[in-house]
């Protein structure tokens, strides 16, 4: 059986996974996506991949900056979060007039009241299919409250994550 690229599409449509906002600073430019194929590698070092299309606007500036964010969207952040998949049309630099961004330590832009923000240095970036597989090492953490409700996609569309319950 031939699998198609649709239903391939449709069917990790029913993969629910975390909102990110990818984001990039440094001598190239700041640049950022929404992304939910985000994943840890490992503990030790820490280290997590990130899959991006290759013909994404931020590609060459994440590239050339050689740091990435993972910013672990909360509920409250849906918009924030359309905004940098490209839903409104507005340019790169137009992206972070959504929500609210403080410094990490690579430079790169950690967006405020995120669930966490893991702020990396790329140490590996693989090219397969249309899509580039980064490879970061984590040098910084920020967690946001206990009581802040993360987002996941699911069916094309945005749900908000319940607080976990006793029993």
């Amino acid at each position: 059986m031939t699998v198609t690229r649709q239903d391939f599409r449709d069917a990790m449509a029913r993969l629910g996974a975390a909102v990110n906002i990818i984001t990039t600073g440094g001598p190239a430019g700041r640049g950022g996506f929404t992304a939910s194929a985000v994943c840890s590698v490992t503990d030790e070092p820490p280290t997590l991949l990130v899959c991006m299309n290759r013909g994404a606007t931020a590609a060459p500036i994440l590239k050339a900056n050689g740091t990435v964010c993972v910013n672990v969207v909360a509920a409250a952040q849906k918009d924030t979060a359309m905004v940098f998949a490209g839903v409104t049309k507005c340019p790169m630099e137009e992206r972070f007039l959504a929500g609210n961004w403080a410094t990490g330590e690579t430079g790169d832009p950690m967006l405020e009241g995120a669930v966490a923000a893991f702020d990396c240095r790329v140490t590996e970036i693989i090219e397969k299919g249309t899509h580039l597989v980064v490879f970061a090492e984590v040098e910084q953490i920020r967690q946001g409250s206990e009581a802040d409700h993360g987002l996941i996609y699911f069916g094309r569309d945005y749900h908000p994550v319940g607080a976990l319950t006793d029993g």
